[in-house]
């Protein structure tokens, strides 16, 4: 699931001739700690809540606002892990998402990110999900599957996406039809690939259940 799919239709981004006082009564309206601020369709930041309720003058604009966050966002394409991760990294309750242009296109609110891990995880009964990460020239799905399939595994969906962190990466996203992942993984692992996040019932290496730990106890939820 990528964060295109996930934006949350019902916030708008406020504006720079917004007032303090606007910006307040929206986040207590859509009950969020943080609002995108936006201009010409550009991403100006985040107001948040501690920066604003101090303020005695909430008559004043959003332009004479100092806003945090100017270069926390996520591109569209982006798995929602990486909004996960944005969010923890940050302690928002609201992650940005901008296109190509660089222009904005909405928000995902934790909420939105909570129930996109739900549904990652009702597919669990299903099998699991697995999320490889490599340099883009050693990627083959062909050997990948073949590795896989010799472990009596069959791969039911795969989703590549740039890694954010180095231009040079992907990310392979795999669901597969067991929720048996150890030899799976120590064979991938074999021909170094390198195994960055994973869903599975029971098991000690999940990262992904780490992360909603993490959203947990960072965002006071």
């Amino acid at each position: 699931m990528i964060a295109e799919e996930l934006i949350n239709q019902m916030i708008p981004p406020l504006k720079l001739y917004d007032t303090v006082d606007k910006a307040l009564r929206w986040m207590d309206e859509f009950r969020v700690n943080e609002l995108p601020v936006s201009r010409n369709r550009k991403y100006m930041g985040l107001a948040t809540e501690n920066n604003l309720i101090e303020l005695p003058d909430r008559a004043q604009t959003l332009e004479h606002v100092k806003l945090d966050f100017q270069d926390v966002f996520v591109m569209h394409h982006q798995h929602f892990y990486d909004v996960m991760e944005a969010a923890i990294k940050n302690k928002i309750q609201v992650v940005p998402v901008l296109d190509e242009e660089q222009e904005y296109m909405g928000i995902i609110t934790i909420n939105d990110t909570l129930a996109a891990f739900g549904q990652m995880s009702a597919l669990q009964g299903q099998g699991s999900i697995l999320v490889l990460t490599m340099p883009e020239r050693d990627y083959s799905l062909s050997q990948i599957s073949r590795l896989i399939e010799e472990e009596n595994t069959k791969i039911l969906s795969a989703y590549v996406s740039p890694d954010e962190v180095d231009p040079y990466n992907i990310k392979l996203t795999l669901k597969l039809n067991t929720t048996d992942l150890t030899r799976i993984i120590a064979t991938l692992e074999r021909f170094e690939y390198r195994v960055t996040a994973q869903f599975q019932d029971g098991s000690k290496y999940d990262v992904g259940r780490d992360r909603l730990d993490m959203l947990f106890k960072y965002l006071d939820i």
